[in-house]
Order: structure tokens, then sequence, then C-alpha cells
């Protein structure tokens, strides 16, 4: 059965990322770049501060540092306690697939930590706002479809470590979201 899911995985990455042309790797390659969602979080600090003021921001901070520790470190634990080398370091995988990056990163990738790191605030900023901004659950979970499909694209990842990346990211960022409207509750915010 596991060996059955791994061949399943390794067909359906070599399908995804084969879909790749030079054309789009330039926007992929963006996506995938942690520094280029600032825009996106600082816009979220501006509606956490319009909409729960500064002890509501200082929460929001507070949970959010935790939150991206939490799915960030259990990543890495989970990356080394596994095993699982990325399909760039896969010598079954590596010689026919498509690296766009010049770097292929760490030697293991079980699960991706920008597919957890994507998919967690974007959860919890969905569940904050949800009363409170239009569409933004929406937006926000595009975006971090975009952000993890992209470590496919790139050839990172399989797409089982970003799946995995991406329920740990959304459980996560439930329960963090639910401790920062708890905080809310008994601050008065």
């Amino acid at each position: 059965m596991l060996e059955e899911l791994i061949q399943w995985d390794h067909e359906v990455f070599l399908f995804l990322n084969g879909l790749g042309t030079e054309t789009w790797d330039g926007f992929w390659m963006f996506m995938t770049k942690t520094g280029n969602s600032a825009p996106l979080y600082i816009l979220l600090l501006y509606l956490t501060y319009k909409s729960f003021g500064l002890k509501g921001t200082a929460v929001v901070l507070v949970c959010v540092a935790l939150l991206i520790t939490c799915t960030d470190q259990l990543s890495n634990f989970f990356k080394y306690g596994v095993g699982r080398l990325r399909p760039c370091h896969d010598p079954e995988i590596s010689g026919i697939m498509r690296l766009v990056k010049s770097y292929c990163g760490g030697k293991f990738g079980y699960f991706s930590a920008h597919a957890a790191n994507s998919f967690a605030p974007a959860t919890f900023f969905a569940l904050l706002f949800r009363k409170k901004v239009k569409y933004i659950g929406l937006v926000l979970m595009v975006w971090a479809i975009v952000v993890a499909y992209s470590r496919i694209y790139i050839g990172v990842h399989y797409p089982l470590d970003v799946l995995t990346g991406m329920f740990i990211g959304i459980f996560f960022g439930w329960i963090f979201a639910r401790l920062a409207i708890f905080a809310f509750q008994k601050l008065g915010t």
C-alpha cells in the first residue's frame, strides 16, 4: 500500500512538474519566495489594526509568531525524522524532472514548510476576518494554494509533501485562530 502511494506520488509529481514552461518559470519562482508575500502581510497587519485595535494587533502578532514557529519547526522535525528525499535529490526522479531553481534545497522534503507556512496564516486570518472582510478567505486560500503548488512546479516537493503541509497549516491555523478569539474575549477586544 505504501509503495503504491509513493509510486502515485512520483507519477503525479512528474506530471505536474512536467507541465511547466520557461514562460511561466519566473512567475512560479516569484511566488515561491517567502519575502514576496510581504505586501500581503502588511495588508493583513493593517486590517488587523483597523478591526481589532492595538491590543488585538498585539494578540495577533504573538499568535502568528507562535503559529509560524510551530509549523516551521514541526516541518523540520518531520523532514529529519522521516528522511524522505526531495524529488531533486531522489535518484529515481532527479534525472527526468524539471528543476527550475539553481539550488535544490535541503536533502529532505517531507513535509513542505512553505505549504504549512502559507496555509497556517491563510486559515488564521480567514477565520479572524470571515465576518469583517468580504472574500478574504477565498483570496487567502488561493494565495496559499499558489504558494504550495509552486513547490511542485519548481521541483523541490512531491504532491504528498505539499498536501501534508497544507493540512498541518490548516489545522494549526484553526487552533491559533481559536486562541486569538479566546484572547480577544478575555481582553474585551
